[in-house]
């Protein structure tokens, strides 16, 4: 199949097209390349284009004439927690536009097949030690709230037009499956630490008073290329399915603490580095892991990388 991935030359979207390449599909990737490398993409066609502006959905029409796309794997969106706190309308403008002219695109042509990049955020910050996607959604963050209405808006289109969707809700996505992939981001916790010890500065964490076993934030940290196979396998349920939106939690259905990371990255590196506790940070919910019965039943789909592989696979892409 051709299929367009928005965002495929940022970190998890370069991880994406090697695992549609590996399966036999062919993707084009738009991309604004705010935070996407043309590097990552091999001979993979690459479009330049903000998603979010005006004139996207005629050139986005126009891409999917052009190229004869089949299904889109959406991931182009502005994903900092902290950052959609101090930058509202910014995250609003960027990642509800971006959707609607997608749509409007899919529709005119006739393109049933969406991958939504949805988020974890969604959940806000929930009572109980699993999440599953019953769950109310309560966003704590303009980050989440603008992934809740994407995913509203796409089952809008369902109803309205027979679109096919699947919405992947993504927990802590790290680790490397290529040496040239490395998520080079200072926007995720593993990234962030290893980036202090790089410049000989302390690993901060953020709070060490919360309601959890250490103290610290607790969250289910999913293996990038364990993270792009859901996509892979997501693609190809849609084209066996009817008109439908799923929402899928994306995760191990483990969780691990700040602290527990921090351990994780002294027995890959070896390295004896400071830690300093500083004030949480707002906007961060104590506990957040998936309930993953769900994706494991509608796909055949399991997480197969544990924290320790993670963590080793992002030192050694850095490394290198």
């Amino acid at each position: 199949m051709k299929i367009l991935v928005t965002g495929g030359a940022g970190y998890i979207g370069s991880h994406v097209v090697r695992g549609l390449v590996s399966a036999g599909h062919q993707p084009i990737v738009l991309d604004d390349l705010s935070h996407g490398y043309l590097t990552r993409l091999g001979n993979t066609p690459l479009f330049e284009i903000d998603l979010a502006s005006p004139e996207a959905k005629d050139l986005l029409i126009s891409t999917f004439k052009d190229h004869s796309i089949e299904g889109v794997i959406h991931l182009a969106a502005r994903k900092s927690v902290g950052e959609s706190v101090a930058k509202p309308e910014y995250y609003y403008q960027q990642n509800i536009n971006s959707v609607n002219n997608l749509l409007f695109a899919m529709k005119e042509v006739g393109v049933h097949n969406l991958v939504f990049s949805s988020s974890a955020a969604t959940y806000g910050s929930p009572n109980v030690p699993l999440v599953d996607e019953d769950y109310n959604c309560k966003p704590i963050n303009p980050y989440g709230e603008t992934k809740l209405i994407g995913e509203w808006m796409i089952a809008d289109s369902v109803r309205a037009w027979g679109l096919k969707a699947i919405s992947l809700r993504y927990f802590n996505v790290a680790g490397a499956g290529y040496p040239d992939l490395a998520d080079t981001s200072v926007a995720n916790l593993i990234p962030i630490a290893f980036t202090a010890i790089k410049e000989g500065k302390p690993i901060q964490v953020f709070g060490t008073d919360w309601s959890t076993p250490d103290g610290s934030c607790v969250r289910d940290y999913i293996h990038v290329s364990d993270l792009a196979d859901a996509h892979v396998s997501a693609l190809s349920h849609l084209s066996e399915s009817k008109a439908s939106h799923t929402i899928l939690n994306v995760g191990t259905g483990k969780g691990s603490s700040v602290l527990e990371v921090v351990q994780a990255i002294r027995d890959v590196t070896k390295i004896d580095f400071q830690v300093d506790n500083v004030p949480a940070r707002a906007g961060d919910p104590a506990m957040l892991c998936a309930d993953v019965s769900k994706i494991e039943r509608v796909l055949g789909w399991k997480a197969k990388h544990s924290l320790l592989e993670i963590v080793a696979s992002h030192w050694d892409a850095i490394s290198k």
